[in-house]
């Protein structure tokens, strides 16, 4: 309750700015729908002009004293616009001040409208300024969908349950209201809410840009067309927020059946899936399972999330025809010890399991994200098909193979096998980086040589240059592993130039290990990336090929160097314990 109250009183003050610019918006358009038969008539102008208000920045009012006749009576009226007070959306504050002022120096006259019902009212602006109304947008929209939202959220809430409760000893998960039976609802249609209020609070924010920038070009500042990068974003965004509607629409909640609930650390992670879709024997499905440790990072107002992959794994999920004519899937993780269990409530620092379900489809694609109860029971699956079960090995082992042999160049030579990883098989991640890089060092080299700061641009090309140096590796090296008479050589190369060689001999190779060696991540998706090694007997590592994604995939390039090679795998890891603790 008194986490309630105090969330309601903080959510208060923005909700209350959202009431009172939805009332000024609503205002002004009334006032202009009232305005709209006003009568136009000559003026005397008297004063005219605009002042200035200084404060955290400068803001203008426009200003003026005239009189009229209307129907043989004189009236006098100093209204200027529609909305009072000063600003400085644009400059029209200021254009409209001077204009006022040139036109009482030089004794001419001004059109002013007057309410024929009332005709001491008048105004000499009647039109709506979009730009300031679309400033004030942004109030409504933001402050007042914070607002609301977190007070429909606080009073929608359940209950807070005590973690101290004995009840939840031994059942830890049934403290989240969404893992209270082994049927998993995916996040889709939270992220669908929350791409379409991103996507408009994003458009309210941009909102008044292209009428400020209608200005700008008047004025000939062409630069100024940058800003419509603001406007083309929001397309963006709200095209984003289409798609993830037409997926929910498509495939509905789509929950996963747990077995065993909940998901079990040492034992397994299965469960099924019914999709509302034909079954289609050509379609693949792909799962992916990832242990994730969620945490706040920075100070102050540099805090922000971040996300690191524990472990992943990925499988082809079994499909088959299920009831209708719809498409039931069938999968099971076998999740190794010693990883971390599901927190049931979020906090600055948590662990949650993550399942990500994927397909490509003709119109929308598949795209979901499940967050799973997982805890330490090592529990297995008692209800799932077996040959459900050894088909989804099967067709995840072909995957797995079809990756690998995409990845590596396999041949014959007369002095024995090769495997070379290309120049050029790390692209898009390492060119984003690469670009990363040329900002942070272009950013540094502006501040260093034109805003004499030369500490902090220093230290900007510094980074930058390291960014780029680092990626521009990643791109442009190649790994050629070559067996010879005696053993294997290994010849590390940067543009074709060799840079590494390393001579084995097989009497000194201990066995094969795989190593997580860095991830990635797009938005909520996680690449864990692994490289396999040769050990020696002293225990040191020797790579032998790198890049491949996911445990899955990491087991068939083992076996893949393993049986070309003739090196054995250690069923233990000589080095110590599983993958997951080598990160």
């Amino acid at each position: 309750m008194k986490g309630r109250i105090l969330l309601s009183l903080f959510a208060l003050p923005f909700a209350a700015v959202g009431v009172w610019m939805s009332w000024s918006v609503g205002s002004t358009l009334v006032q202009a729908w009232q305005m709209s038969d006003w009568v136009q008539v000559e003026a005397s102008l008297q004063s005219g002009g605009y002042d200035a208000h200084s404060g955290d920045s400068t803001t203008y009012e426009a200003f003026a004293e005239y009189t009229y006749t209307w129907d043989g009576q004189d009236y006098s009226g100093s209204r200027v616009t529609i909305s009072s007070g000063a600003d400085n959306i644009g400059d029209y504050q200021e254009e409209t001040g001077r204009e006022l002022q040139y036109a009482a120096d030089h004794g001419r006259s001004v059109s002013v409208y007057v309410n024929p019902d009332n005709p001491s009212e008048s105004i000499l602006d009647p039109d709506i300024r979009w730009g300031l109304l679309g400033f004030k947008m942004i109030f409504v929209v933001v402050f007042g969908g914070v607002g609301f939202g977190l007070l429909f959220a606080t009073f929608m809430a359940s209950p807070e349950k005590d973690e101290a409760d004995p009840a939840y000893a031994d059942t830890p998960w049934l403290l989240n209201d969404n893992w209270q039976s082994n049927e998993i609802r995916s996040a889709s249609k939270s992220a669908m809410w929350g791409a379409w209020a991103f996507a408009v609070c994003w458009n309210a924010i941009s909102s008044f840009i292209p009428f400020v920038l209608v200005g700008e070009l008047e004025d000939g500042n062409y630069i100024a067309l940058v800003g419509l990068l603001f406007p083309l974003v929001g397309i963006g965004l709200l095209a984003w927020a289409i798609r993830r509607t037409l997926e929910w629409r498509r495939f509905g909640p789509s929950p996963v059946v747990l077995d065993p609930f909940p998901g079990s650390i040492g034992g397994h992670v299965g469960g099924t899936i019914d999709l509302n879709l034909p079954f289609d024997p050509q379609t693949e499905f792909r799962l992916t399972l990832t242990n994730i440790n969620s945490y706040m990072s920075g100070s102050g107002d540099d805090r922000s999330r971040r996300e690191k992959a524990l472990w992943q794994d990925a499988i082809i999920a079994h499909a088959e025809v299920g009831s209708r004519g719809t498409t039931r899937l069938t999968f099971r993780f076998d999740v190794p010890e010693d990883l971390q269990p599901s927190d049931a409530e979020p906090d600055d620092n948590y662990n949650l399991w993550r399942l990500n379900l994927a397909a490509d489809l003709p119109g929308t694609d598949l795209d979901r994200d499940y967050d799973l109860p997982v805890y330490a029971t090592a529990e297995e699956s008692r209800f799932l098909q077996g040959y459900a079960i050894e088909r989804a090995r099967a067709a995840q082992s072909t995957s797995d193979i079809q990756a690998v042999r995409k990845l590596v160049n396999l041949s014959h030579e007369s002095t024995g096998k090769r495997l070379l990883f290309p120049m050029g098989r790390f692209f898009a991640g390492p060119l984003g980086g690469i670009l990363m890089g040329a900002v942070f060092a272009g950013a540094g080299w502006f501040l260093f040589v034109h805003k004499e700061a030369r500490v902090f641009g220093s230290i900007f090309v510094g980074i930058g240059a390291l960014l780029a140096l680092a990626f521009f590796y990643v791109m442009f090296n190649s790994l050629e592993v070559r067996q010879t008479t005696s053993g294997l050589r290994t010849v590390r190369r940067l543009l074709g130039i060799p840079i590494g060689t390393i001579e084995l001999a097989r009497s000194e190779i201990r066995t094969l290990i795989k190593k997580s060696t860095m991830q990635s991540q797009s938005g909520g998706k996680h690449t864990v990336y692994f490289s396999i090694y040769a050990v020696d007997r002293s225990g040191k590592k020797h790579e032998l090929g790198d890049g491949f994604k996911g445990e899955s995939q990491a087991n068939a390039a083992l076996k893949l160097i393993s049986n070309e090679f003739g090196i054995r795998i250690e069923e233990e890891d000589p080095l110590g314990p599983g993958i997951a603790a080598q990160q």
